[in-house]
């Protein structure tokens, strides 16, 4: 009984600091309002740009389990391997006894890419569609991001996959691709490729992505590729395709853990299959860095010059408005220490207002914009390499809260220091 009622007492005399700290900014609300305002659209921007840089730093991490390796040319960029390689890359290239051997059934994915347009007279960039070629069924388990699909969104592919299998002239393209071209589902389009100069497929849009990364992208049956390849070289035979020995970009493979990784990565670099050209294996995450690389300098700015810029700013326009308030409030100051208020209580209460101001406002900003970038406009619209969009996590709702009382504390402190510095006898001789 005596504990509870010790609880009534803490709380209730806490709650008498909140409400003179709400009253205390209800007295400007103009001020307040504009502060807040302030901080949301900063806040907001903060967000974006972690978000993207967050996203970055996740997908260039190495994973500890059940990770994925890319296997490309090794002195070539962009990669061409002769289409030869891919059955023994696809496993690994075991060839002794106790080698690992990968099951390329489930854990093995092969992109080809394939760049066409829609007008051939007429080359621009809205006419243009570039494709993964790729085996389709392997699309929802080996493709990256899969994991921001619903079950049913991902049970809708599987079945659009399947019709991929069974007409492999069957295409899915992404929303904002598709609008690009000004096509839809269900359409026949006529495909001018420039990197398989001769090589152009008839197809129909048979579906497209759900709403996300995939939003500018193609999936082409490789099969489709590969026949028509082939039928190329039987129709040709004294002059074959440019691209016959050259037409697989990437294996990608997936290991348990590092251990098999490395074991892998030396049955392929020591076998003598892969030599003209060589090959190379690294994990996803190093490919990825390696494809960065061109926005280093736009990254590094992003992370070291905005956004520090922005929470300067934040803590700069809550200094300014707290340092206002003291001054205007110098009288009430001294009244507060006259009838008992101590330096510590002044401090919390001057700190508390900013505190709330910046806490509420970033908690609402955060929670904001990821309902609005996410649900309304279907992402970051900020293509970085094959990045072409990035969602808000749903771990930016606690970013918000956590920069405004950061930038709050450490904006409000020095004008809250000089309110607790407020000598009564110094102010009542200036009133007398």
């Amino acid at each position: 009984m005596i504990a509870f009622l010790a609880i009534i007492v803490f709380a209730n005399s806490y709650l008498f600091y909140f409400r003179l700290m709400f009253l205390n900014l209800r007295r400007n609300i103009i001020r307040t309002s504009l502060t807040a305002i302030a901080s949301i659209v900063l806040v907001f921007v903060v967000t974006l740009v972690w978000t993207v840089l967050w996203f970055l730093n996740l997908v260039t991490s190495e994973k500890a389990k059940d990770f994925k390796a890319i296997i490309t040319e090794k002195w070539q960029i962009p990669s061409q391997m002769p289409y030869a390689y891919e059955a023994s890359l696809s496993e690994g290239a075991p060839g002794k006894e106790g080698d690992y051997k990968i099951d390329k059934s489930v854990d093995a994915m092969t992109w080809q890419f394939y760049g066409a347009t829609i007008d051939p007279e007429k080359k621009t960039r809205d006419n243009i569609i570039f494709f993964f070629s790729m085996e389709p069924m392997k699309m929802t388990k080996m493709m990256d991001g899969m994991e921001e699909y619903s079950t049913s969104q991902l049970d809708q592919l599987n079945k659009l996959c399947e019709e991929m299998v069974k007409d492999k002239r069957k295409i899915i393209v992404g929303t904002e691709r598709l609008q690009a071209i000004n096509k839809k589902v269900g359409e026949r389009i006529k495909l001018t490729s420039f990197n398989y100069k001769g090589i152009d497929l008839e197809v129909e849009i048979i579906g497209s992505f759900p709403e996300g990364r995939y939003n500018q992208s193609a999936i082409l049956n490789r099969d489709y590729l590969n026949d028509s390849l082939d039928d190329y070289n039987r129709k040709n035979p004294n002059s074959k395709h440019p691209m016959t020995n050259r037409n697989l970009n990437l294996v990608w493979i997936r290991v348990p853990d590092k251990d098999v990784f490395q074991k892998v990565e030396s049955q392929i670099t020591d076998s003598p299959s892969f030599t003209s050209p060589a090959v190379k294996v690294e994990t996803a995450s190093s490919g990825i860095s390696t494809f960065l690389d061109a926005y280093r300098d736009l990254l590094w700015g992003l992370r070291w010059i905005l956004a520090p810029f922005i929470l300067a700013t934040m803590a700069l326009i809550i200094a300014v408005a707290i340092s206002i308030s003291v001054r205007e409030r110098r009288k009430e100051i001294a009244v507060m220490k006259v009838i008992g208020f101590t330096p510590m209580q002044i401090l919390f209460l001057v700190l508390g207002e900013a505190v709330m101001v910046g806490g509420f406002s970033g908690l609402f900003s955060s929670v904001a914009t990821t309902v609005f970038i996410n649900n309304v406009a279907g992402g970051i619209k900020f293509p970085i390499a094959f990045f072409p969009i990035f969602m808000i996590p749903i771990d930016a709702i606690w970013w918000g809260p956590a920069i405004g009382i950061s930038t709050a504390l450490g904006g409000s402190l020095l004008p809250s220091l000089s309110a607790c510095r407020v000598k009564v006898s110094e102010v009542f001789a200036r009133i007398s």
